[in-house]
Formats: structure tokens, C-alpha cells, sequence
């Protein structure tokens, strides 16, 4: 009988994922050569060879990949067990392990780890800064718990198998302009098409928000904007924004409050939102995560309870990153005769 090392067998598991000794060390926090060592103990323990040489790397063979399949199924019935272990003490206690993009680390998952410190104190949490798409791997291999990412209207993130999404807030994207702009001059709502001859700001070329911006223009507008400046932060294009050097489309949870230099309007030709979506594996949950999941949708209520006695959308306030997908409809629209302001990075 095999007598299987779990922790070897999870070695197996991230090399499957990310397909490298260097990027599974770098995951998993240990040199190449420590995790060549513990790999090259699973082959003895199996008696089997699970990798051979393919160009200057290794892939697994065909022995590596059917235990890499059996080390899936091993390792989430591992977790479960130790899900309903810790369901079965009552008590709500271990290690949960978050992240999220920043404006959902900023509004959720900060004040639901400062809950839970008083709350329940024998969890501890742990927070990064992530994007989902580089949480993934983690996600699906056990090192990261909870995720929190985005996606925009009319264009939902792929659903992977072994995860469970849940969406967990919606909000409007906003027209961010100067206050001395000529289209700030009225309160009313501001057509993407009167912004034509404006420069514009968004995240990096091959982001969702970059991506969202560019197919807005083109589809509410009938143009190619002039995208000159761009940054993943929201908080240096809002800057960029304040110095009258670019106009921004923006979730409103990447917003200040108030900010007398910024005049944010709804978008005259269709409501377009961004989502953020609370990403866990498709397994029996721990309390602690359950806790956690339950201290964010909290702290989501209170900020939609806001939103609502105003009559509107919540406004964030401070640094926030922007991706995920896009979609806009076309509706039409003016075709707008504004004067971009001088700008540069």
C-alpha cells in the first residue's frame, strides 16, 4: 500500500497549476532545489516517475498527471474534513486568508477583519492586496480563502469548475470631469459622445477598466478616445482629473466623498455598472471563512443603506485599483464640440 505525504502531494499539485519548480517556490515560499527534493520523495513513495524532461523544464508524465488528479480529489476531501472538524467544535477559530482588489480591500475587507477582531478573536486573518486573476492558482490550490474581485456590465468573468462565485455588491460606473469643465456647468447627466474631442484616462492597456473605457467610447460614442494617461491606481487618475489634464469613467467606490476640484455625473445614454464578486473554492467552508464572508456582506449593507438615504450610489474615498471586464450598449447620443485640456504623465 502507497503511504501519500499530503504535503507532497500539494507540491505535485501547484507544479500542475503553475507548471515550474521556480514558480511553485515562489508560491509556496521555498527554494527550487526544496521543492525539486520533496517532489523527487513523492516519485520514490509512488515508485513511479512523474516528470521528464521537455525542452530546458520537466513536464509531468503520465503517471505524474493521473496522480495529480487523484492529489485533487485527496486534497479537497482533506480541507472538508477539516471544514466539519472545526464545525463539529463549535468554536470558530484557525487562519482565513484573503484578498481583493484595492477599493474592495479598502471598504469590505478592512472593516470586516477590524469586526472580527472583536468578534471573533481566536481567527486570524490574513490580507493582500490581489487581483483575481493573479489569485487564481492560489485560490484553486488552497493557499488564498476568499477573493474579492470585479467584473462590468454585460460581461461576467469566466466560472471556472471548483470555484463558487457570489456577487456581492453592484454599483455605477460615474463621468469624473474637472469642476471648471464646460459640461460641469449643469448637475444633469453627461453624454459619453459630448466627451469625443476629450482626453481620457484609464487602467493599463489589457485591463478590464482600459478595456471598458476604450468599448464605452466606441459603442455610447462612435469614437476612438484619445487615451493618453494611464494607471491600475484610481487615485492618479483622479489626479490627473483634479489638473484638468484628462476626464475618467470610474466605479463610484474609487471616489472621495467630496472633492470641490471634481464634478462626478451619472452617464446621460445607459447606466453602466461595475460588480465585485466574493470568489471561495467549492467546498465545505470553515466557520472562520463563514464568518468572515458574513462581516463583509455586512459591512456591504451598510454601504448600500447609505447609498440609499442619499438617494444614490456610495462614494468611496482614497486608493483604489480598477480592472475586469466591459460592455456597453449603443443608444446613441450629441456629438460633443469640448476641448481637451493640456495633459502629460
Amino acid at each position: 500500500m502507497i503511504a501519500l505525504d499530503l504535503r507532497r502531494l500539494r507540491f505535485l499539485r501547484e507544479f500542475e497549476e503553475r507548471g515550474t519548480f521556480a514558480a511553485v517556490a515562489a508560491a509556496l515560499g521555498y527554494s527550487p532545489s526544496a521543492v525539486s527534493q520533496q517532489l523527487a520523495l513523492l516519485e520514490k513513495d509512488v515508485g513511479a516517475r512523474l516528470f521528464e524532461k521537455a525542452g530546458r523544464g520537466v513536464r509531468l508524465t503520465d503517471a505524474g498527471q493521473l496522480l495529480a488528479r487523484h492529489a485533487r480529489v485527496l486534497l479537497a476531501a482533506a480541507e472538508a474534513a477539516e471544514a466539519d472538524l472545526a464545525a463539529l467544535g463549535g468554536d470558530v477559530r484557525g487562519t482565513v486568508r484573503a484578498g481583493g482588489l484595492q477599493s474592495a480591500a479598502r471598504h469590505l475587507l478592512i472593516p470586516a477583519v477590524a469586526s472580527m477582531m472583536s468578534t471573533h478573536p481566536a481567527v486570524r486573518v490574513e490580507l493582500f492586496e490581489l487581483e483575481l486573476e493573479e489569485a487564481l492558482p492560489g485560490l484553486r490550490l488552497g493557499a488564498v480563502d476568499l477573493v474579492i474581485g470585479d467584473e462590468y456590465d454585460g460581461h461576467p468573468r469566466p466560472r471556472p469548475a471548483g470555484l463558487r462565485f457570489e456577487v456581492i455588491h453592484e454599483e455605477p460606473l460615474k463621468v469624473v470631469l474637472p469642476a471648471t469643465h464646460r459640461q460641469a456647468r449643469s448637475v444633469g447627466p453627461v453624454a459619453i459622445a459630448d466627451l469625443r474631442d476629450e482626453i481620457w484616462t484609464a487602467s493599463a492597456a489589457g485591463t478590464g477598466h482600459h478595456a471598458m473605457v476604450v468599448g464605452t467610447c466606441r459603442s455610447l460614442g462612435g469614437y476612438e478616445p484619445d487615451l493618453r494617461h494611464r494607471s491600475n491606481d484610481a487615485d492618479v487618475q483622479l489626479e490627473l482629473v483634479r489638473v484638468g489634464a484628462a476626464v475618467a469613467l470610474l466605479p463610484t467606490l474609487t471616489l472621495p466623498a467630496a472633492d470641490p476640484a471634481l464634478a462626478v455625473r451619472d452617464v446621460a445614454e445607459v447606466r453602466l455598472t461595475r460588480r465585485l464578486v466574493a470568489v471561495t473554492r467549492d467546498t465545505p467552508s470553515t466557520p472562520a471563512l463563514t464568518a468572515l464572508l458574513a462581516a463583509v456582506k455586512d459591512r456591504e449593507r451598510e454601504i448600500r443603506a447609505r447609498a440609499q438615504a442619499v438617494g444614490g450610489a456610495p462614494a468611496g474615498g482614497g486608493r483604489a485599483r480598477i480592472r475586469g471586464g466591459y460592455s456597453a450598449r449603443t443608444t446613441g447620443g450629441r456629438r460633443g464640440r469640448a476641448r481637451a485640456n493640456a495633459g502629460a504623465r
